[in-house]
């Protein structure tokens, strides 16, 4: 009995300091990798202990907001520019950046049968919207801004164009069919290699520069033993495959 209750303190005391060692860290998150990171957040909590507050949005306004020292500990931006822009500014700890996605581009439409393999409808009359997120704010627009123009189409494409703020509502404008296709991140419409819903044509990677998304440990997150513990948890196994089942390369 003695013995049964001394295991049973050593167990409670083991979990009492898991429980005191936990910490939580706050992530700015590029909009393309909402569905990803909300997976791996929940699977880096059941693994650690550790919680990650998420914010989403687009990586231009999250470089703002960090200027204007916006208390985010980490950023998983949509680009490689804005970590490597960030660290020369001195706001972010050297060494922490990495690439931990590569992204993949696709023109979506909701609808199916309405946008070909060969994106041959951006040629057409057969849409009035074309929806893209800021070129000037969201690397997955300035890629789809690229494409317009390697596909020689800006006479049939811009008089349609709609912007969203990030590729978060770029995704919102051809879902709730306002618009009637459009340049989304593959991450929002597809799982496990098959496209979710609709219609869509994944863009080739020498149409637009690669869309490597990098992750760094900003200065907030120092000291901050989640912070440093998510950014670990991104390079292992369990978020790899994860990230991967989303499109993504690696």
């Amino acid at each position: 009995m003695v013995l049964q209750f001394r295991q049973f303190f050593a167990l409670a005391g083991a979990l009492f300091c898991a429980s005191a060692q936990a910490g939580e860290v706050t992530v700015a998150v590029a909009a393309n990798f909402t569905a990803p990171m909300q997976k791996i957040a929940k699977a880096f909590e059941q693994d650690t202990g550790h919680k990650a507050q998420l914010a989403f949005g687009s990586t231009g306004k999250f470089y703002a907001q960090i200027k204007n020292a916006a208390p985010f500990a980490v950023l998983l931006a949509a680009d490689d520019e804005t970590p490597a822009r960030l660290e020369k500014e001195g706001l972010t700890i050297v060494g922490t950046r990495f690439t931990y996605a590569i992204g993949r581009l696709a023109l979506w439409s909701k609808q199916a049968n309405v946008v070909d393999d060969k994106g041959e409808v951006l040629r057409s009359n057969r849409f009035e919207k074309l929806a893209i997120a800021d070129p000037k704010r969201a690397p997955y627009g300035a890629a789809a801004m690229a494409v317009i123009q390697r596909l020689g189409v800006q006479s049939n494409v811009l008089p349609k164009l709609v912007q969203g703020e990030s590729i978060g509502q770029t995704y919102q404008f051809i879902s709730t069919e306002n618009a009637q296709l459009g340049f989304v991140a593959l991450s929002q419409i597809s799982l496990d290699g098959r496209i979710t819903q609709g219609s869509a044509w994944v863009v080739p990677q020498n149409l637009h520069t690669p869309l490597k998304q990098d992750a760094v440990l900003l200065n907030a997150g120092k000291d901050n033993a989640a912070a440093h513990a998510l950014l670990k948890y991104l390079q292992g196994d369990i978020a790899k495959v994860i990230i991967q089942s989303y499109g993504y390369a690696l």
